[in-house]
């Protein structure tokens, strides 16, 4: 049986402005001029003052008269004359909003990232493969065991799934046998301990490599037998079974730590750390805490007159064919365009700055100081509260925005954390907790490291009545390894 009923329902829906003023407000310096970029090639109604010698732009100053500018259109016009006719055979040009199918597609997010010429680590390997003298078979065989490597370099199909797939998609009839022979072709190639199967053949791989001298034979003796016991860290048992003393061990770990787990990554491109560029500064005038913000998050971007005076022109046209609409349609909808840009740029500047401000005051101390003592437990509900603005905001703010001070560039999200009360019911930020774990794990016997159960014996002593599987979560927040594993010879 159908049955209709009426139902109300609250729903909130993003337009494609706030859509986009959300991506710009994620996007942290060091991208936004890219972002900008983009922005001045689709819309030729938008201006970069910087790249001009236009005056100053009416956006910036709404309340001046146009007059007083004296703005003559010949002085900086000369040489790019638009032609309007030549935009309306375009077919593909589009508003701004239609960026936004109704599948929600962001033709932002398909586009693809440049990629920086530069020697593979797979080019590497067939580089060298090029140079042996080897039969078609057995190079469609190194080809295809070079296909299959992972990115750290190892090989982790089974052998019997390279010779099907050679059988399949490349008629190469091989047996196992011939795979396994050129993998170990593969093997002598460089980086030292590609083609591996397994960390442990990885290791082997690099040992045999070297000039086999009595620590390198011990060495490989460790990896070969006893490779558990060192990646444990339980040197005692490796002492008493290889009858060796502290010494000699203390050399052949020294050995196997220099050798590379992961070959592969030692030519990749990715490795390399993006530059960091602060979106906020603050100094310190003495006592006085000044913020400032990055100028690139300021652009000097304007609407263009030209395309203002060609609206104005074809708008008050007193007869208007099809061809004629169609102009001034587009014209008004690349105006449009601009001047939101042009304030959401603005309306970005405001909330960077408003949110970091918040954050300054809130944990004024910290940046006095630069003592991680003096960092407020803060969350980011206590800044979304002071700005009136949704947690999502501070958020995005927080996430991606690094600040310069006078003590070190930090990310604004590692200012946030938990509160945790001290015996006397003091709140105190769990930063100053995680402090004083790594202060008393840098400073403990590496023979002998502090385990979870002593490091919180130590934290109740100073006051912080904290449970050991606090302890553990805030270790390996830290990226800090057990106590077996911090034990040094």
């Amino acid at each position: 049986m159908l049955k209709q009923n009426l139902q109300q329902k609250l729903l909130q829906k993003l337009s494609p402005q706030q859509i986009q003023f959300i991506k710009l407000l994620q996007v942290p310096t060091v991208s936004l001029d890219t972002r900008i970029k983009e922005e001045l090639e689709e819309n030729p109604a938008l201006e970069d003052m910087s790249l001009t010698n236009m005056s100053e732009p009416d956006e910036l100053y709404p309340d001046r008269d146009p007059d007083e500018d004296n703005y003559n259109s010949d002085d900086d016009q000369s040489g790019d004359e638009f032609n309007i006719d030549d935009y309306l055979q375009d077919d593909s040009v589009a508003d701004y909003g239609s960026k936004y199918d109704q599948n929600g597609d962001d033709e932002e997010e398909r586009k693809e990232m440049p990629i920086a010429i530069q020697s593979s680590f797979f080019e590497n390997l067939q580089s060298q493969l090029d140079l042996l003298p080897l039969s078609d078979k057995d190079f469609k065989i190194g080809q295809q065991i070079i296909g299959s490597l992972d990115d750290d370099g190892y090989l982790r199909r089974p052998l019997t799934s390279l010779t099907d797939d050679l059988a399949f998609s490349q008629n190469v009839m091989a047996e196992d046998e011939e795979v396994e022979d050129m993998l170990k072709v593969i093997q002598t190639f460089d980086p030292a301990g590609v083609g591996a199967r397994t960390l442990q053949e990885c290791l082997l791989i690099q040992l045999r490599k070297k000039e086999a001298d009595p620590i390198i034979k011990k060495a490989m003796n460790v990896v070969e037998h006893y490779l558990d016991e060192f990646t444990r860290k339980h040197y005692d048992k490796l002492e008493r079974s290889l009858n060796m003393n502290s010494e000699e061990l203390r050399a052949v770990v020294g050995e196997i730590l220099k050798l590379n787990p992961k070959p592969g990554d030692s030519n990749e491109v990715n490795t390399k750390q993006m530059q960091v560029i602060p979106d906020f500064h603050i100094a310190n005038n003495d006592g006085v805490l000044i913020l400032t913000l990055n100028s690139k998050n300021a652009p000097e971007l304007r609407v263009s007159r030209s395309y203002q005076d060609m609206f104005e022109h074809y708008d008050k046209a007193s007869q208007k064919d099809k061809k004629l609409k169609e102009a001034v349609q587009f014209v008004k909808q690349k105006l449009d365009s601009a001047k939101w840009f042009i304030d959401a740029i603005k309306q970005r500047q405001q909330t960077l700055l408003k949110t970091m401000n918040a954050i300054m005051h809130y944990q004024y101390d910290f940046f006095l100081t630069g003592d991680e003592r003096n960092l407020r437990p803060m969350i980011l509900k206590d800044i979304a509260d002071k700005i009136m603005m949704d947690i999502s905001t501070v958020s995005r703010v927080a996430n991606s925005k690094y600040v310069q001070t006078e003590h070190g560039t930090f990310l604004l999200k590692s200012f946030f954390s938990e509160a945790i009360q001290t015996e006397s019911g003091e709140e105190v930020s769990n930063k100053e907790v995680k402090k004083i774990l790594e202060d008393h794990i840098g400073r403990e016997d590496k023979r002998h490291p502090l385990a979870d159960e002593k490091l919180t014996d130590i934290l109740k002593d100073a006051g912080y009545n904290i449970a050991r599987r606090t302890v553990a979560k805030y270790r390996e927040q830290m990226n800090i390894p057990v106590a077996r594993l911090r034990k040094e010879l």
